[in-house]
Protein backbone atom coordinates (compact mmCIF):
# COMPACT_ATOMS: atom_id res chain seq x y z
CA UNK A 1 0.00 0.00 0.00
CA UNK A 2 2.82 2.39 0.93
CA UNK A 3 4.58 1.71 -2.40
CA UNK A 4 1.39 2.44 -4.32
CA UNK A 5 0.97 5.79 -2.52
CA UNK A 6 4.59 6.73 -3.28
CA UNK A 7 4.10 5.75 -6.94
CA UNK A 8 1.00 7.93 -7.40
CA UNK A 9 2.56 10.80 -5.45
CA UNK A 10 5.64 10.71 -7.73
CA UNK A 11 3.42 10.57 -10.81
CA UNK A 12 1.37 13.54 -9.58
CA UNK A 13 4.44 15.65 -8.74
CA UNK A 14 6.09 14.70 -12.01
CA UNK A 15 2.97 15.72 -13.90
CA UNK A 16 3.01 19.15 -12.25
CA UNK A 17 6.69 19.61 -13.14
CA UNK A 18 6.17 18.51 -16.74
CA UNK A 19 3.01 20.53 -17.24
CA UNK A 20 4.59 23.86 -18.23
CA UNK A 21 7.08 22.06 -20.50
CA UNK A 22 4.34 20.18 -22.31
CA UNK A 23 2.23 23.31 -22.61
CA UNK A 24 5.11 25.16 -24.25
CA UNK A 25 5.03 22.75 -27.18
CA UNK A 26 7.41 22.78 -30.15
CA UNK A 27 10.26 25.26 -29.79
CA UNK A 28 11.11 27.05 -33.03
CA UNK A 29 14.21 29.24 -33.13
CA UNK A 30 15.25 31.34 -36.14
CA UNK A 31 18.44 33.43 -36.58
CA UNK A 32 18.57 36.75 -34.77
CA UNK A 33 19.18 39.71 -37.07
CA UNK A 34 22.74 40.51 -38.06
CA UNK A 35 22.37 44.09 -36.83
CA UNK A 36 19.93 46.16 -34.78
CA UNK A 37 16.77 47.47 -36.47
CA UNK A 38 17.39 45.22 -39.47
CA UNK A 39 14.13 44.95 -41.47
CA UNK A 40 15.25 42.42 -44.08
CA UNK A 41 13.56 39.32 -42.71
CA UNK A 42 10.36 40.67 -41.16
CA UNK A 43 8.28 39.11 -43.95
CA UNK A 44 9.84 35.68 -43.42
CA UNK A 45 9.26 35.81 -39.67
CA UNK A 46 5.63 36.73 -40.31
CA UNK A 47 5.22 33.82 -42.75
CA UNK A 48 6.72 31.44 -40.21
CA UNK A 49 4.54 32.73 -37.38
CA UNK A 50 1.31 32.38 -39.36
CA UNK A 51 2.29 28.94 -40.69
CA UNK A 52 2.78 27.73 -37.12
CA UNK A 53 -0.48 29.33 -36.00
CA UNK A 54 -2.41 27.59 -38.75
CA UNK A 55 -1.16 24.17 -37.60
CA UNK A 56 -1.86 24.45 -33.86
CA UNK A 57 -5.03 22.33 -34.10
CA UNK A 58 -3.22 19.28 -35.47
CA UNK A 59 0.34 19.86 -34.22
CA UNK A 60 -0.13 21.55 -30.85
CA UNK A 61 1.33 24.71 -29.28
CA UNK A 62 4.70 26.20 -30.12
CA UNK A 63 7.29 28.73 -28.95
CA UNK A 64 8.73 30.99 -31.63
CA UNK A 65 11.64 33.35 -31.17
CA UNK A 66 15.10 34.46 -32.37
CA UNK A 67 18.39 32.95 -31.32
CA UNK A 68 20.22 34.61 -28.45
CA UNK A 69 23.16 35.40 -30.73
CA UNK A 70 23.03 37.66 -33.78
CA UNK A 71 24.58 35.94 -36.78
CA UNK A 72 25.24 36.30 -40.48
CA UNK A 73 24.26 33.71 -43.06
CA UNK A 74 27.47 31.69 -42.90
CA UNK A 75 27.17 31.47 -39.13
CA UNK A 76 23.55 30.36 -39.02
CA UNK A 77 24.18 27.71 -41.68
CA UNK A 78 26.87 26.25 -39.41
CA UNK A 79 24.62 26.52 -36.36
CA UNK A 80 21.83 24.61 -38.10
CA UNK A 81 24.21 21.97 -39.44
CA UNK A 82 25.62 21.36 -35.97
CA UNK A 83 22.21 21.37 -34.26
CA UNK A 84 22.93 24.45 -32.15
CA UNK A 85 20.90 27.59 -31.36
CA UNK A 86 18.55 27.51 -34.41
CA UNK A 87 16.32 24.86 -35.97
CA UNK A 88 15.03 26.84 -38.96
CA UNK A 89 16.86 29.27 -41.24
CA UNK A 90 16.24 31.10 -44.51
CA UNK A 91 18.66 31.18 -47.40
CA UNK A 92 19.07 31.09 -51.15
CA UNK A 93 19.28 27.55 -52.40
CA UNK A 94 22.19 25.68 -53.97
CA UNK A 95 23.20 22.13 -54.70
CA UNK A 96 25.35 22.03 -51.55
CA UNK A 97 22.63 23.42 -49.27
CA UNK A 98 20.04 20.96 -50.52
CA UNK A 99 22.55 18.16 -50.00
CA UNK A 100 23.40 19.20 -46.44
CA UNK A 101 20.03 20.51 -45.20
CA UNK A 102 16.33 19.85 -45.68
CA UNK A 103 14.89 22.51 -48.05
CA UNK A 104 11.24 23.51 -48.13
CA UNK A 105 11.05 24.26 -51.83
CA UNK A 106 8.49 27.05 -51.68
CA UNK A 107 10.11 30.35 -52.78
CA UNK A 108 9.34 32.66 -49.88
CA UNK A 109 9.55 35.81 -52.01
CA UNK A 110 8.20 34.32 -55.24
CA UNK A 111 11.55 34.80 -57.01
CA UNK A 112 11.51 38.59 -56.51
CA UNK A 113 14.79 38.50 -54.59
CA UNK A 114 16.61 37.69 -57.82
CA UNK A 115 15.80 41.17 -59.19
CA UNK A 116 18.40 43.59 -57.84
CA UNK A 117 18.43 47.37 -57.67
CA UNK A 118 21.68 48.77 -56.31
CA UNK A 119 22.63 51.32 -53.74
CA UNK A 120 25.56 53.40 -54.90
CA UNK A 121 27.35 56.73 -54.49
CA UNK A 122 25.82 59.81 -56.08
CA UNK A 123 29.17 60.25 -57.84
CA UNK A 124 28.92 56.91 -59.65
CA UNK A 125 25.74 57.31 -61.70
CA UNK A 126 27.49 58.49 -64.86
CA UNK A 127 29.88 55.52 -64.75
CA UNK A 128 27.05 53.06 -64.15
CA UNK A 129 25.04 54.48 -67.05
CA UNK A 130 27.70 53.11 -69.40
CA UNK A 131 26.93 49.53 -68.34
CA UNK A 132 25.06 47.79 -71.17
CA UNK A 133 26.32 44.19 -70.93
CA UNK A 134 27.70 41.67 -68.46
CA UNK A 135 31.16 42.53 -69.76
CA UNK A 136 30.60 46.16 -68.82
CA UNK A 137 29.35 45.12 -65.37
CA UNK A 138 32.62 43.23 -64.81
CA UNK A 139 34.46 46.55 -64.86
CA UNK A 140 32.66 47.52 -61.61
CA UNK A 141 32.99 46.16 -58.09
CA UNK A 142 30.18 44.87 -55.87
CA UNK A 143 29.79 45.09 -52.11
CA UNK A 144 28.23 42.19 -50.20
CA UNK A 145 27.90 41.04 -46.63
CA UNK A 146 30.39 38.59 -45.17
CA UNK A 147 29.12 35.05 -45.59
CA UNK A 148 26.33 35.88 -48.06
CA UNK A 149 25.55 33.36 -50.77
CA UNK A 150 25.53 36.02 -53.50
CA UNK A 151 29.30 36.54 -53.14
CA UNK A 152 30.11 33.29 -54.88
CA UNK A 153 27.57 33.96 -57.64
CA UNK A 154 29.04 37.35 -58.52
CA UNK A 155 32.55 35.96 -58.46
CA UNK A 156 31.51 33.05 -60.68
CA UNK A 157 30.22 35.63 -63.18
CA UNK A 158 33.62 37.33 -63.20
CA UNK A 159 32.71 40.27 -60.95
CA UNK A 160 34.99 41.51 -58.17
CA UNK A 161 33.34 41.56 -54.73
CA UNK A 162 34.26 43.41 -51.54
CA UNK A 163 32.84 41.83 -48.36
CA UNK A 164 32.28 43.35 -44.94
CA UNK A 165 29.69 43.48 -42.17
CA UNK A 166 26.17 44.36 -43.28
CA UNK A 167 25.98 47.66 -41.40
CA UNK A 168 29.28 48.85 -42.99
CA UNK A 169 28.13 48.37 -46.58
CA UNK A 170 26.02 51.54 -46.79
CA UNK A 171 28.80 53.86 -45.72
CA UNK A 172 31.42 52.10 -47.86
CA UNK A 173 29.42 52.25 -51.10
CA UNK A 174 28.61 55.92 -50.48
CA UNK A 175 32.37 56.53 -50.12
CA UNK A 176 33.00 54.69 -53.43
CA UNK A 177 34.95 51.90 -51.75
CA UNK A 178 33.09 49.79 -54.32
CA UNK A 179 30.65 50.74 -57.06
CA UNK A 180 27.39 48.89 -56.39
CA UNK A 181 25.61 47.33 -53.43
CA UNK A 182 22.85 45.30 -55.17
CA UNK A 183 19.73 44.78 -53.07
CA UNK A 184 16.50 42.90 -53.56
CA UNK A 185 13.64 45.09 -54.73
CA UNK A 186 11.87 44.49 -51.44
CA UNK A 187 14.97 45.62 -49.51
CA UNK A 188 16.52 48.59 -51.27
CA UNK A 189 13.92 51.30 -50.59
CA UNK A 190 13.41 50.51 -46.91
CA UNK A 191 17.18 50.34 -46.41
CA UNK A 192 17.69 53.66 -48.14
CA UNK A 193 14.99 55.20 -45.98
CA UNK A 194 16.76 53.88 -42.89
CA UNK A 195 20.33 54.85 -43.85
CA UNK A 196 20.06 57.61 -46.45
CA UNK A 197 19.83 60.55 -44.04
CA UNK A 198 22.80 59.39 -42.00
CA UNK A 199 25.07 58.45 -44.93
CA UNK A 200 26.06 61.34 -47.21
CA UNK A 201 26.14 60.60 -50.97
CA UNK A 202 24.18 57.34 -50.64
CA UNK A 203 21.61 56.98 -53.40
CA UNK A 204 19.50 54.39 -55.18
CA UNK A 205 20.94 53.70 -58.63
CA UNK A 206 18.49 54.97 -61.26
CA UNK A 207 18.66 52.85 -64.42
CA UNK A 208 20.09 49.36 -63.94
CA UNK A 209 18.41 46.07 -62.98
CA UNK A 210 20.53 42.99 -62.26
CA UNK A 211 18.76 39.63 -62.44
CA UNK A 212 19.73 36.09 -61.51
CA UNK A 213 17.57 33.12 -60.44
CA UNK A 214 17.62 33.20 -56.63
CA UNK A 215 14.99 30.98 -54.95
CA UNK A 216 14.89 31.68 -51.22
CA UNK A 217 13.70 28.86 -48.95
CA UNK A 218 13.29 27.80 -45.36
CA UNK A 219 15.87 25.15 -44.46
CA UNK A 220 15.86 22.59 -41.64
CA UNK A 221 18.23 20.03 -40.25
CA UNK A 222 17.95 16.80 -42.27
CA UNK A 223 16.55 14.85 -39.32
CA UNK A 224 13.97 17.48 -38.27
CA UNK A 225 11.08 16.21 -40.37
CA UNK A 226 8.47 17.11 -37.74
CA UNK A 227 9.15 20.85 -37.93
CA UNK A 228 9.60 20.69 -41.70
CA UNK A 229 6.25 18.98 -42.22
CA UNK A 230 4.48 21.37 -39.87
CA UNK A 231 5.77 24.49 -41.59
CA UNK A 232 5.08 22.97 -45.01
CA UNK A 233 1.46 22.26 -44.05
CA UNK A 234 1.07 25.74 -42.65
CA UNK A 235 2.42 27.47 -45.76
CA UNK A 236 0.20 25.39 -48.04
CA UNK A 237 -2.77 26.52 -45.94
CA UNK A 238 -1.58 30.11 -46.33
CA UNK A 239 -1.31 29.73 -50.10
CA UNK A 240 -4.82 28.27 -50.21
CA UNK A 241 -6.45 31.00 -48.10
CA UNK A 242 -4.55 33.92 -49.64
CA UNK A 243 -2.54 34.93 -46.56
CA UNK A 244 0.78 34.01 -48.21
CA UNK A 245 0.03 36.38 -51.11
CA UNK A 246 -1.17 39.04 -48.69
CA UNK A 247 2.20 39.06 -46.89
CA UNK A 248 4.03 39.26 -50.22
CA UNK A 249 1.96 42.27 -51.27
CA UNK A 250 2.31 43.92 -47.85
CA UNK A 251 6.09 43.90 -48.02
CA UNK A 252 6.69 44.27 -51.77
CA UNK A 253 3.90 46.03 -53.70
CA UNK A 254 5.11 49.56 -52.98
CA UNK A 255 8.74 48.66 -53.72
CA UNK A 256 7.81 47.04 -57.04
CA UNK A 257 6.13 50.27 -58.11
CA UNK A 258 9.05 52.38 -56.89
CA UNK A 259 11.55 50.21 -58.79
CA UNK A 260 10.23 51.27 -62.25
CA UNK A 261 11.21 47.87 -63.62
CA UNK A 262 10.18 48.51 -67.23
CA UNK A 263 12.37 51.61 -67.37
CA UNK A 264 15.57 49.86 -66.31
CA UNK A 265 18.24 48.10 -68.40
CA UNK A 266 18.40 44.48 -67.32
CA UNK A 267 21.69 42.61 -66.97
CA UNK A 268 21.25 38.85 -66.53
CA UNK A 269 23.76 36.77 -64.59
CA UNK A 270 24.08 32.99 -64.43
CA UNK A 271 23.43 30.99 -61.27
CA UNK A 272 25.37 27.79 -61.84
CA UNK A 273 24.94 26.64 -58.25
CA UNK A 274 21.25 25.72 -58.48
CA UNK A 275 20.22 22.05 -58.38
CA UNK A 276 19.17 20.90 -61.84
CA UNK A 277 15.64 20.12 -60.65
CA UNK A 278 15.01 23.48 -58.97
CA UNK A 279 11.30 24.22 -59.60
CA UNK A 280 11.80 27.70 -61.09
CA UNK A 281 8.52 27.48 -63.04
CA UNK A 282 6.35 26.55 -60.05
CA UNK A 283 3.64 29.22 -60.08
Amino acid sequence: MFKRIVFWLCLFVGGIAAGPFLAAGMKVTYPANESANDPRFNDLIEILHIALEKTVAESGPYELGPSEMAMNEARYLRELRDGRSVNIIWSSTSYEKERDYLPLRIPLRKGLLGYRVALTSSQNQEKIDKVQTVEDLRKLTMGQGTGWGDVRLYQDNGIDVVTTKYENLFRMVAQSRFDLFPRGIGEVFSEFEMHGKQVPNLQIEKNLLIYYPWPYYFFFKKSDTALYERVERGIHKMIADGSFDAIFRKYNDKAIRQARLKERRIIRLENRFLPKDTPLNDT
